[in-house]
């Protein structure tokens, strides 16, 4: 078979997996929680979606990109509550796709609350009234596009652990809708389906031992098997559905290869003076019962396997979990890489308030001030309850409001991040590590594209300080700083701590995220005021430091020294700052061990 051959083989039997993955989905959505659809946007997607809407006969509603508590859950119909004079609730998103689906586009980047919204909807199946009376039903399913290009970019755990089926469209070609008449044929006969009897410790074991520590994942892989035994027509889900189980289910989730089973111990040699063996106990009648020390006890029970199942069925299943891994996750799982969390390759600024940009999270009650702007929506929904009683005290007609139910938009936005490199370029500093600490600043600055931050870089020797690399994300002027950073000279370590922060504290004010990155052995002889000194260099040096701490700027002390100082433990407990002692390390251990610690 040609090459063009196999690979056009491979597309079909993708296009027609998922094909029949929708097919299951449909038969069971509620049940299934949903799934998480691995890939970015195209054709394929599309399609399966607009295939699986057919198949379940419920409409599919979109999640906005910005959406807010009372879209999502519910809130006061303003036009009904205006017209009746009193509280009037009107259902959110969820409740409205009752019976339905729910595509969640860009799902990678949800927020954690709100997907600890959607997931506790999925457990209960309802959303609470906002105006206090019953729950409303919500059972739906939920479609996760997970368009993230790095293993670090998923979808929250929360919410991933309760969607049933992990999939990975084809990339080439469209799979077919599945057929609705037999989608909905399966589903009258999914009820009366059961498990074979060792189906469910089969899933159990499989999961165990490919390090998946949930236990709604094999319930939820019992579930797709019994789907699945539906939509064949079987009464009983049987291990070629718990194959599909394995695949869709269990293999995305694996964190470790199961380990091999030890093999068996081989029988004793006979020795010359070794007993001869027992004679066989004499054939009992088969209508006789058994012996007392014979009788089958729970113990016995356990061993033996269910009746009508193979005692292969447990590596049928793993087996299949492991032939649905890519070659490349295989071999990270054989390291044991999965089982670790991701390395941090980007990093956001922290969230902070803000007057008028970012992302909406609804509004709080009170008069605008400080550039906000007035949430007119929330002020009426506030004031629209009491238009009856104050018509009727204040004795004419139209809106009638008080300050009260004046509310103010709230906004959130990521504040970009600044890493500011000090590094301690004198004498004792470049005579010891100098070079590793260039080349570690090098490796941080060749990432920083992907790590999303703007790098600064200054160096303090001799009796002050400079600025050799504003914030930039330029990598071919921050190579030319670093290899024009000469080395020599005294340690005026509080004139590089004041430099850095008079360059961190106008960032601080403009929305940036600054974080201090210091590279020093901590030994201070020159003072604030360009003196020589040990003593008074030390002490303006402390000095420095607790204003940094005062200020509340996040910061990193990597002591360079070839054995870590007490002086470099002091310094970093006077700012505040994470200390990290690097006595034996070259340029790529301390890249790395900044990029950790900043993560």
């Amino acid at each position: 078979m040609t090459p063009a051959a196999a690979e056009r083989d491979a597309d079909q039997a993708a296009a027609a997996e998922a094909r029949r993955a929708a097919a299951v989905l449909a038969i069971d959505p509620a049940g299934l929680g949903g799934a998480v659809l691995r890939g970015p946007a195209g054709p394929a997607r599309a399609q399966w979606l607009q295939g699986l809407e057919a198949a379940c006969g419920a409409p599919l509603r979109k999640l906005p990109a910005s959406v807010d508590d009372a879209t999502l859950l519910g809130g006061l119909d303003l036009v009904g509550t205006l017209a009746a004079g009193r509280p009037v609730a009107r259902p959110g998103l969820l409740a409205e796709a009752d019976g339905g689906l729910l595509c969640v586009p860009m799902a990678e980047r949800l927020p954690p609350g709100l997907a600890a919204r959607l997931a506790a909807v999925l457990d209960t199946g309802e959303v609470p009234d906002p105006a206090g009376g019953p729950p409303r039903p919500a059972r739906l399913a939920i479609v996760a596009c997970d368009e993230g290009l790095d293993e670090d970019e998923r979808l929250p755990a929360a919410l991933a652990e309760r969607l049933a089926l992990h999939l990975r469209l084809p990339a080439r070609g469209l799979p077919a809708p599945p057929s609705p008449p037999d989608v909905a044929a399966a589903r009258a006969r999914w009820p009366a389906v059961v498990p074979d009897e060792g189906l469910l410790p089969a899933l159990c074991s499989a999961a165990a031992r490919l390090g998946i520590d949930s236990l709604r994942v094999p319930w939820l892989a019992l579930r797709v098997a019994r789907a699945s035994a539906a939509l064949d027509g079987r009464p009983v889900a049987g291990p070629e559905d718990a194959a599909w189980a394995a695949r869709w289910v269990l293999a995305p989730r694996a964190r470790v290869r199961p380990a091999e089973p030890p093999p068996a111990d081989p029988p004793p040699e006979a020795t010359p003076d070794a007993p001869p063996p027992a004679e066989p106990p004499p054939a009992q009648d088969a209508a006789a019962p058994p012996p007392a020390d014979r009788a089958a006890g729970p113990a016995a029970q356990d061993e033996a396997p269910p009746p009508g199942l193979p005692e292969t069925l447990p590596e049928q299943v793993l087996e299949a979990a492991l032939s649905a891994l890519p070659p490349g996750q295989l071999l990270a799982l054989a390291a044991g890489a999965a089982g670790r969390a991701p390395a941090s390759r980007g990093r956001h600024g922290a969230e902070a308030a803000s007057a008028r940009r970012g992302r909406p999270v609804g509004a709080r009650r009170g008069r605008p001030r400080d550039g906000e702007r007035l949430d007119l929506l929330a002020t009426l929904r506030a004031a629209a309850p009491w238009q009856t009683l104050r018509r009727r005290e204040r004795g004419r007609e139209g809106l009638q409001w008080r300050l009260d139910d004046l509310h103010r938009r709230r906004h959130r936005e990521r504040r970009e991040t600044t890493t500011i490199f000090a590094v301690d370029a004198s004498g004792s500093a470049a005579l010891h590590r100098l070079g590793e600490a260039k080349g570690a600043v090098e490796l941080l600055l060749a990432d920083c594209y992907v790590r999303r931050d703007r790098v600064a870089l200054l160096a303090f020797r001799g009796s002050t300080a400079e600025l050799l690399l504003p914030p930039t994300r330029s990598l071919p002027r921050a190579r030319r700083c670093l290899a024009a950073l000469p080395g020599g000279g005294g340690t005026p370590l509080a004139a590089g701590l004041d430099a850095a922060r008079a360059l961190a504290l106008p960032l601080l004010r403009r929305g940036v995220s600054p974080t201090l990155v210091l590279l020093t052995d901590g030994r201070a002889n020159v003072a604030r005021d360009g003196s020589p000194g040990r003593e008074a260099g030390q002490r303006d040096a402390l000095a420095a430091a607790r204003a940094l701490r005062a200020d509340g700027l996040a910061a990193l002390l990597i002591d360079t020294s070839p054995r870590p100082q007490p002086t470099a433990r002091e310094l970093a407990d006077a700012m505040g700052a994470r200390y990290l002692a690097l006595p034996h390390a070259d340029a790529r251990a301390l890249s790395q061990a900044v990029g950790a610690s900043l993560g």
